[in-house]
């Protein structure tokens, strides 16, 4: 299944909405430090409910440790300035699904590195900043998982 790489999430609750999200879809979630929290914290737990045993989740220290570890061919970067629209890609069992902290989003070292095969984005209507962050990671998630047959459910 496709895996979600959250770079430097500041939310609890986002995270753990996360969490949810890959119990019930079978994705893995990845999450890289710093963290703005604490992963024991209550809201983190309480929006995953009791999914969090459920999930597959990894800390990395870095990003450079999460390339290591992952070792993704495919790293799919989404922001508000995605050149692509995200349904516009056919996605692969293996592909990363990266996002940035819910303040500022991917910082542009990331995001337009040489390791990101293509900055997208999830339309929305003009003038609007951003949609919340797991909102986003659902959206993105069910795209490909659609794409794949829903394979698994």
């Amino acid at each position: 299944m496709i895996r979600i790489v959250f770079y430097c999430p500041e939310i609890p609750p986002n995270t753990g909405n996360a969490i949810r999200l890959a119990a019930v879809t079978g994705c893995e979630l990845h999450l890289v430090e710093p963290l703005g929290f604490d992963l024991s914290d209550a809201k983190l737990r309480r929006a995953g409910l009791d999914y969090h045993d459920l999930a597959n989740v990894t800390v990395h220290s870095n990003l450079a440790a999460a390339w290591h570890a992952l070792a993704p061919d495919r790293i799919f970067a989404f922001s508000s300035k995605g050149t692509t629209t995200f349904t516009d890609v056919a996605y692969r069992n293996d592909d990363i699904l990266l996002f940035g902290p819910e303040s500022v989003g991917l910082p542009d070292e990331v995001l337009y590195s040489p390791r990101v095969t293509a900055a997208l984005r999830i339309p929305m209507l003009p003038s609007r900043r951003s949609l919340n962050l797991a909102n986003s990671a659902s959206i993105a998630v069910y795209e490909t998982w659609r794409q794949q047959g829903f394979a698994g459910s």
